[in-house]
């Protein structure tokens, strides 16, 4: 049997991000040789992986970044099975670095193909559901990119928005930020009305003809009726129609027009759950 030392379990440790006995064992195992004890603790979470693939995965941790110019931003989700694994520092950290990486792809599955250290993110993910003992994956993968791109990530890492503002001008930092706070608060399903599903939009005008009718409205007054109140759901569903939280007097289509010639030209919020 090779001597193991401590100083090899913590080099290996520090490697993989595995439990120190786990680390010890498949030392042992490999009787010292480093890289195949790498290899065996890959395969164990490999077989971890399998065994827990029909696991939920709903807990997690929601991270948005942006690159160094503010014009491209990301959100990805690492999803986890519990909270106690979410709120985990090192899981925390992981997240973070997977959307680093992230920055570079335009897809989720470019992203799970590319390189971390000597892996892919697609293999690092196994890994770490090994080290872990639950089931981890990728959930989201959400991307914008405009002339100035914002982000805010919600106090636990549950809920984060990206926003892209039509220019980048003085100002736009915090406006960005502000609205994308909006998007998390207020969970608009989509930018303005040109940009709500034609599905959305005919379920609302049924819903409307239905109440009426229950409340005895003539059936050649739905149509205008529902219309209205079409108009109403645009309001409180389309982000660009919201009244802006911290000045209600204002929409947030005028609060960004606030600091100049300024338009919203996407938005993207991710949630847990």
């Amino acid at each position: 049997m090779a001597n193991i030392t401590a100083a090899e379990v913590n080099k290996l440790r520090q490697t993989t991000g595995a439990g120190m006995m786990d680390c010890k064992k498949a030392l042992v195992e490999s009787e010292g040789d480093f890289e195949l004890a790498i290899e065996i603790l890959r395969k164990k979470g490999q077989k971890v992986a399998a065994n827990r693939a029909d696991r939920e995965s709903t807990e997690g941790a929601v991270i948005a970044k942006v690159n160094e110019a503010k014009t491209t931003g990301v959100i990805v989700s690492l999803n986890c099975e519990t909270d106690f694994v979410a709120k985990n520092d090192n899981f925390v950290a992981l997240a973070n670095q997977f959307a680093e990486i992230a920055l570079n792809f335009d897809t989720k599955e470019d992203f799970l193909n590319a390189k971390f250290d000597s892996i892919t993110v697609a293999e690092k993910l196994i890994e770490q559901t090994g080290v872990i003992g639950e089931k981890i994956e990728i959930g989201a993968f959400e991307k914008v990119s405009a002339p100035f791109v914002g982000f805010y990530i919600h106090a636990g890492n549950k809920i984060s928005t990206l926003v892209g503002l039509s220019a980048n001008v003085s100002g736009a930092d915090v406006v960005a930020k502000d609205v994308a706070m909006q998007a998390a608060a207020m969970s608009p399903i989509a930018l303005d009305e040109a940009s709500v599903d034609q599905t959305v939009i005919d379920k609302e005008i049924e819903i409307a003809k239905d109440v009426l009718r229950q409340e005895g409205k003539p059936e050649a007054m739905l149509d205008n009726i529902a219309k209205g109140k079409l108009q109403r759901f645009f309001k409180d569903n389309t982000l660009v129609n919201q009244d802006f939280i911290k000045d209600s007097k204002l929409s947030v289509a005028q609060y960004v027009k606030t600091i100049g010639n300024v338009t919203i030209v996407n938005f993207k919020r991710v949630a847990l759950g």
